[in-house]
């Protein structure tokens, strides 16, 4: 039976999977977010913690 074509292609793999590799994809691409929350993300994922904390308060506001 064919798929109507009002619902997209679902992705394998369990929902919280499926958005980790949509999240995944979405850095991978160019945009407008500030590269240090770029590098504190990648710090965190690749489990540098300290390090990731560190950038984080480098962007934190001053006031």
């Amino acid at each position: 039976m064919a798929r109507p074509p009002d619902q997209p292609h679902r992705q394998p793999g369990p929902p919280a999977e499926r958005r980790r590799r949509h999240l995944e994809r979405s850095w991978r691409r160019d945009c407008d977010i500030d590269p240090m929350i770029l590098r504190a993300r990648q710090l965190r994922r690749q489990g540098s913690l300290p390090q990731a904390v560190s950038v984080e308060q480098e962007l934190l506001p001053l006031f």
